[in-house]
């Protein structure tokens, strides 16, 4: 059985693979797909989950950006039971 290995910096996909990426080309990759799917298709193209055992201020977080940031109400945190 293979190890696990801890990833130490971001991976970006180019081409067919994954090389190691700087946080900001890596930011900017994930920011520039978002406003894409966004631009294309809307609010509808984004949903948002979070752990239900994360704290509320993680959740309040996660809730924040899906529906500032993205413009979004896709969200859930399955806090029902």
């Amino acid at each position: 059985m293979k190890p696990y290995v801890r990833l130490t910096e971001p991976l970006v996909r180019d081409g067919d693979g994954l090389r190691a990426a700087t946080w900001d080309e890596a930011l900017d990759r994930a920011a520039t797909a978002l406003a894409e799917a966004r631009a294309r298709n809307g609010t509808q193209t984004f949903g948002m989950f979070s752990c239900s055992k994360a704290t509320n201020e993680v959740n309040f977080v996660a809730q924040k950006f899906a529906r500032v940031a993205v413009g979004s109400n896709n969200i859930d945190s399955c806090n029902r039971t």
